[in-house]
């Protein structure tokens, strides 16, 4: 059986080999609602592929949790002033 994973490309996927998000748990970015994020963020500001994750996401439509130091509404907001440009 072929998953969403196995379609992608090596170089698509290859920002997560030294993502320092691989070190936490993924509840670090994907926390309950109304906790704080502002840890992942910190996290991913450090991170050296901080624009590839964002670029996966908003790719991707992921739609929860913490992607390259945005939150789902930073996500949503961002995608909205690109399609106004």
């Amino acid at each position: 059986m072929q998953t969403d994973t196995d379609t992608l490309t090596a170089p698509e996927l290859s920002w997560r080999e030294n993502a320092l998000c691989a070190q936490a748990g993924p509840e670090f970015f994907f926390p309950a609602p109304g906790s704080s994020t502002r840890e992942a963020k910190q996290l991913c500001g450090a991170c050296e592929g901080r624009v590839a994750c964002l670029d996966y996401a908003l790719s991707n439509d992921e739609r929860f949790g913490v992607w390259g130091g945005l939150s789902e509404k930073e996500r949503v907001r961002l995608r909205r002033q690109q399609t106004r440009r």
